[in-house]
Parts: structure tokens; C-alpha cells; sequence
């Protein structure tokens, strides 16, 4: 039984490694998509987005996964400040019809303190968003599309965040950040499918979709 409970809490032990490398590694292909700060725009005008209106903002975290040696958060706190920060940004959008989010967070790693200086390790989030028309009633995202968040470098890139910001702080910052990325994700399917154009199409197939509304 002895043998049976260390294989099996050497296994866990590897398991665990296994999920927070590839965490790292799909922080590694965001690179630095958030660099600035994505509350930072809340003041000029809100990209064009045709008839869109937030009706249901919907947050959950049913199977949020926490990377090793990552600070805890409660699940409440943290469905309540993502939710908090879509309506920030998305609140501002008074359009004809009503369309709704479901969100996931799905994995989080917020850095710690006493990390050696040189390591400067950056919190990062992974979420899950659908998007519904409410007035056809189908969904526009026919499988959730995943957003791989880090936090904005503002504390200077050799600092980790956890000796200047709480967990709190971390969070609230990834979150303003990821939702940024939903409003860019937004932006660009409207101007490829016409998501809140009724289907019209807003860029031509030779434009950058990512460059419209910037």
C-alpha cells in the first residue's frame, strides 16, 4: 500500500508539472499582447462593433485549473472581477440588438512573491468565450474560442508582480486585459463575417481585419 501511495503522489507530482508546462508554453505563444495596460483606451471612443448590445454577461469557472506555485483566489472573486471588467468595456455598447457572453476561466497563474528577481515570473489567464445572437437564437462561436491572457508589463520586465501588486491587483489587471482581446476578437469577426452588421461583411479580403477599429 505504501509503494501503491508513492507511485501515485509521484504521478500526481508529474501530472501537475505536465499541466503548468504547457500553461507556460501557451503563455509563451501570447508573447506580449499585453503589454499595455487593457483598461488603457476606456477613455476614447469604443471600436465600431454595428448593432451590438451586452444582454447577458455570464462568468463561471466550474473547472478552473491553478498552475503550481501560483497565489489562490477565490472562484467568486474571480468570476465577479471578470464579469466586473466586461461590463467596463462592453457597457458602452448601446446597440438595436441584444447578444450574450458565456465565459470560462479555465486556468490562472498569478505570480508569487520571493520569486528571485532574474525568474520575474508574469501571471497569465486562460479563458474560454461563446458568443450568442439573441435575436436568431443560435450561437455565433460554434466552439468556444480560447484567449491566452498575461498581465501588462507596467511594473517594468524584471520585477514579477507579485512584490508590487496583491492577487487581487494581478487579477483585476488580467482581466481588463482579456477582455480587451474579446473586444479586438469582436472587432475582427464583424469585419470578416459581419457578425453585428446583419452578415455584411465590414473589410474587404485584402485588409487586416486586426487593424480595423484600432
Amino acid at each position: 500500500m505504501r509503494y501503491r501511495e508513492g507511485r501515485y503522489g509521484e504521478g500526481a507530482a508529474r501530472m501537475g508539472i505536465f499541466r503548468a508546462k504547457r500553461f507556460l508554453g501557451a503563455i509563451l505563444v501570447a508573447g506580449t499582447l499585453a503589454a499595455c495596460n487593457g483598461a488603457s483606451d476606456l477613455d476614447r471612443a469604443a471600436a465600431p462593433l454595428g448593432d451590438f448590445k451586452l444582454v447577458h454577461n455570464i462568468v463561471v469557472a466550474p473547472k478552473v485549473q491553478k498552475v503550481p506555485l501560483s497565489r489562490a483566489l477565490p472562484v467568486e472573486t474571480m468570476t465577479t472581477m471578470l464579469k466586473e471588467a466586461v461590463a467596463e468595456r462592453f457597457d458602452r455598447y448601446d446597440g438595436d440588438r441584444g447578444y450574450h457572453f458565456g465565459i470560462s476561466i479555465e486556468s490562472y497563474f498569478l505570480a508569487p512573491p520571493g520569486v528571485p528577481l532574474v525568474a520575474a515570473p508574469k501571471s497569465a489567464m486562460i479563458i474560454r468565450i461563446t458568443v450568442w445572437d439573441d435575436a436568431k437564437a443560435r450561437k455565433l462561436t460554434p466552439k468556444a474560442h480560447q484567449i491566452t491572457v498575461i498581465e501588462s508589463l507596467d511594473q517594468g520586465p524584471l520585477v514579477g508582480s507579485g512584490y508590487t501588486k496583491s492577487a487581487e491587483a494581478q487579477f483585476r489587471n488580467l482581466s481588463q486585459n482579456a477582455v480587451k482581446q474579446i473586444e479586438t476578437f469582436l472587432v475582427k469577426k464583424n469585419g470578416e463575417e459581419g457578425w453585428f452588421n446583419d452578415g455584411v461583411a465590414t473589410v474587404r479580403p485584402d485588409e487586416d481585419a486586426d487593424q480595423v477599429g484600432r
